[in-house]
């Protein structure tokens, strides 16, 4: 078995003077950084006094998963010899807020449409996405459900 380690830097950008001096006194905007690559705008949902022009925290959750998934999937197909030419999924995640103002995630539904090079390569296209959930990094971390409702057509 091998680890990895992932390491980001998140610094908070909000602070317009008076830090937290309230609840509304402050931005909830904040970077994300990793050496070397292009930093992310984030702040949390709208509902939450945040900014949405920036990402928020589950929406880079179910972009991670996707992302994950997708991954795993086009490794997957290249070594079945399924050739994919395009891919896009459109996911959606549910979280429930809770009584007390905390929340958890419900589920996340993944719509992945896969554009394939021959007609032949449609049923084992299809089969492959159960395979790349059970190997996706992300997928296997959470203890939600993640559904797959993929799409496939010919190039």
């Amino acid at each position: 078995m091998k680890q990895h380690t992932y390491t980001v830097q998140v610094y908070w950008t909000g602070n317009d003077g008076e830090g937290t001096k309230t609840y509304s006194s402050y931005r909830r905007d904040h970077s994300i950084a990793a050496t070397g690559k292009p930093e992310i705008d984030g702040s949390s949902d709208p509902k939450f006094r945040g900014d949405a022009s920036r990402y928020n925290p589950e929406e880079l959750l179910v972009a991670s998963l996707s992302s994950c998934h997708m991954l795993w999937y086009l490794h997957l197909c290249a070594d079945a010899g399924v050739v994919v030419v395009d891919y896009t999924d459109n996911a959606t995640g549910a979280m429930q807020e809770t009584e007390n103002g905390s929340g958890y995630f419900t589920e996340i539904t993944l719509f992945p449409k896969v554009v394939v090079k021959d007609a032949s390569m449609i049923k084992m296209a299809n089969s492959l996405h159960s395979k790349a959930n059970e190997y996706c990094f992300i997928a296997n971390s959470v203890k939600f459900p993640i559904h797959h409702q993929p799409t496939c057509e010919v190039e």
